[in-house]
């Protein structure tokens, strides 16, 4: 299917905002959070929370509504993997969201436009592959805005993961019912967890994905 041009007009519209928002907007709200005495770190922590619910979070909302396939929205989430992958290259990072320590936030640049097209194209179904994106971008960045106003520090704890639930799980039950919730609830859970290199940009999605086509088509809830 070829794109129309109002499909491209609106990735056009959705890639520019994510570059204002991690070039520019970002690093003016860590100069202000640095101004007002918050530790480097926890204004970069808070940064990256805040890019994954106006950036991942606020497409994936639009991306089923917006786009007739997620090949477009796969290209960009690719496209804006390399440009955020550069920096770590070639020792410039973007000091106010990137880290040296890791790079989760590339993982969640792929994850994001190949969770989408996966749950899209494995079941016809976009909101399949919106709604782990949806609980990657906006439940994770939930876990980590109250886990980073009580510690100060990236860490785990459950009150981010039942944070989490609390707002993913109506999330999930009004877009896709019983297994949206469902999915949401893993993927509260497994958030908590991190193995290795795999974080919870991959792990989060996978799980949500797997919930909603087992209970989906399984399951037949």
């Amino acid at each position: 299917m070829n794109p129309s041009p109002q499909e491209i007009l609106m990735a056009v519209v959705l890639f520019a905002w994510i570059l204002f928002l991690t070039g520019l907007l970002t690093k003016k709200i860590y100069e202000f959070m640095v101004v007002k005495g918050l530790d480097h770190g926890v204004a970069v922590y808070y940064n990256r929370k805040i890019i994954h619910i106006l950036a991942g979070g606020l497409v994936a909302f639009i991306a089923p509504i917006c786009f007739e396939s997620p090949l477009i929205p796969l290209i960009f989430a690719m496209c804006l993997g390399v440009i955020i992958y550069i920096p770590h290259k070639t020792g410039k990072l973007l000091y106010w969201f990137q880290v040296p320590e890791n790079m989760y936030e590339v993982h969640f640049c792929i994850m994001w436009g190949v969770g989408l097209a996966a749950g899209w194209m494995l079941t016809g179904n976009p909101w399949f592959g919106a709604l782990p994106i949806i609980f990657m971008s906006i439940g994770d960045a939930v876990t980590g805005l109250v886990r980073n106003m009580m510690f100060r520090r990236r860490t785990k704890s459950w009150w981010g993961n039942l944070a989490m639930a609390i707002t993913t799980i109506p999330l999930g039950a009004a877009i896709l019912g019983i297994p949206g919730s469902l999915a949401a609830l893993a993927s509260s859970i497994i958030e908590h967890y991190e193995f290795g290199v795999i974080d919870d940009n991959i792990t989060v999605p996978l799980t949500a994905l797997l919930l909603l086509i087992i209970s989906t088509y399984f399951l037949g809830l």
